[in-house]
């Protein structure tokens, strides 16, 4: 039975937990094969995201969020993640937006009302951040502000704008202005009422179906208030880049969970045929285990450095090599171990994970997984690490 919408001021963070368990269970799980087998968008999950104020789980209680902490938000994708991990990333995309403007919105007063009216309205936001021609540089932009006194306009060519259809705003990078360098960036929030989008390519892919990443020609309108104050590049580095890897991080981590829990009701099922002899597949469990333990261990301690930074308020502690590292190293051991646990549970499950058509399928979870090292690809983030690595101090 579906619980009542969650007010945070009644209950405690736990008994939030519960809630987001009960939507998992009554809602994510069950409509998780459809929206995989049809690429779709998981509108029934939304629904009820909405109607528990999720939302705005991140928006500081003085705007009349729930005002979680980013632990607090991990935690959800986490459990998230192990029902349908393409709702969880379209969750955890969302967060990431708001993210960047609960951390970056202090002298903006437009980004102030918009956090309130966010928590009212319950706005779904998408994010337009690659372009075409730029070759997955997230730090340089073709596109341009074009503005007219209080107004702009811009026009932007992304190969992937996740959920855009379903966004009801889309967080836009591009240049300050037409004569601006490519890497002097702003981030724009742009009103889908004032938008168009001309879909460019479809998003018929091997896991991660239901996050609709189609990519589009973005054009839109708008006032010069949209403009986030801050520059991308200290959105990027203080925001984008820790949050994403992070909530990334998390539901990667629920997707492994939930294969080793299914991995472990069969080696229980094993037992119980013969209770004498313990099945040789509970040795692979120990060392599947093991791993899922190691994944864990690191994403929860680059989660604490993350908190422990940001409660300090201290923003020059994000431009630390060391600490850009060890966020980069999350997402490259989360999305590569990710794929060892879930390819080690389907062995542990036999021909019944192997199929589509079983309780025990873990068809989804293992396309899924292939997908975690592919966003911003692993290459890549090594390629940044091996090169902060000459100039990053030791640790003490």
């Amino acid at each position: 039975m579906m619980s009542a919408p969650a007010n945070l001021d009644e209950i405690s963070f736990a008994a939030l937990l519960e809630v987001v368990h009960a939507l998992g269970r009554d809602v994510v799980r069950p409509a998780a094969v459809a929206v995989d087998k049809d690429a779709r968008f998981p509108h029934e999950a939304f629904t009820e995201f909405k109607k528990h104020k999720l939302l705005s789980a991140y928006v500081p209680r003085h705007y009349g969020g729930m005002g979680l902490s980013i632990t607090e938000i991990c935690k959800i994708c986490e459990i998230l993640g192990g029902y349908c991990a393409s709702t969880a990333m379209i969750f955890a995309m969302h967060q990431i937006q708001v993210a960047c403007i609960v951390h970056h919105c202090d002298s903006s007063e437009f980004f102030q009302n918009f956090l309130r009216e966010l928590v009212r309205e319950q706005y779904l936001l998408a994010s337009a951040t690659t372009e075409l021609g730029v070759g997955g540089d997230l730090r340089s932009s073709l596109c341009a502000i074009k503005a007219n006194d209080e107004h702009f306009t811009l026009e932007k060519q992304a190969p992937v704008i996740s959920y855009g259809v379903a966004a009801d705003y889309v967080m836009v990078t591009c240049r300050r202005a037409e004569d601006a360098q490519s890497s002097d960036q702003v981030q724009v929030l742009v009103n889908k009422k004032d938008t168009t989008l001309e879909q460019l390519s479809g998003w018929d892919t091997l896991g991660f179906r239901g996050t609709c990443s189609a990519g589009f020609v973005l054009r839109s309108t708008g006032h010069v208030q949209q403009i986030q104050p801050a520059p991308f590049a200290d959105i990027l580095a203080q925001s984008m880049h820790p949050v994403s890897h992070l909530v990334w991080g998390s539901l990667w981590l629920g997707l492994a969970q939930d294969a080793v829990s299914q991995a472990r009701a069969s080696v229980r099922a094993a037992a119980r045929k013969n209770p004498s002899t313990p099945p040789i597949s509970a040795m692979r469990l120990t060392e599947l285990d093991e791993v899922l333990f190691s994944m864990r261990a690191g994403l929860v301690t680059a989660i604490a450095e993350y908190q422990q930074k940001l409660d300090a308020g201290n923003r020059e502690a994000f431009s630390d090599f060391g600490f850009s590292i060890r966020i980069n190293n999350v997402k490259l051991r989360c999305s590569e171990l990710v794929v060892d646990i879930v390819s080690g549970a389907l062995s542990i499950v036999g021909i019944m994970g192997y199929k589509n058509d079983t309780p025990n399928s873990l068809c989804r979870h293992v396309r899924d997984a292939y997908g975690a090292a592919l966003m911003v690809n692993n290459d890549r983030i090594r390629g940044h690490n091996s090169a902060m690595q000459i100039m990053v101090r030791d640790a003490q």
